[in-house]
């Protein structure tokens, strides 16, 4: 089984099928939706889909880390990094179950 890749033009091509909307409609949808995603994250709201998953920040602190080269130790900044937390009924359906 090869895995392929799921893109926006495809969701738009998915939303012109099902719901009867033009192309561009439905492709402005998801962007719209995707800006609305977006915006809330780089507000520092987390994103909560029910039935698929939820995408989190978290607010990492400074720390030591060290070049796996070299050995030597190195100071990580602070940063803000994004998760994915896929719900359980999206778990049951990747896996099959």
């Amino acid at each position: 089984m090869t895995a392929g890749t799921l893109t926006r033009a495809d969701i738009a091509a998915r939303i012109n099928q099902q719901v009867g909307l033009s192309r561009n409609e439905a492709a402005g949808i998801v962007e719209s939706i995707l800006d609305h995603m977006t915006n809330a994250l780089s507000d520092g709201e987390n994103v909560k889909i029910s039935g698929f998953g939820t995408f989190v920040l978290r607010d990492k602190a400074e720390r030591i880390g060290r070049n796996p080269k070299t050995g030597v130790e190195v100071p990580i900044l602070p940063r803000r990094v994004m998760t994915f937390r896929a719900s359980q009924t999206m778990r049951a359906r990747v896996s099959g179950c």
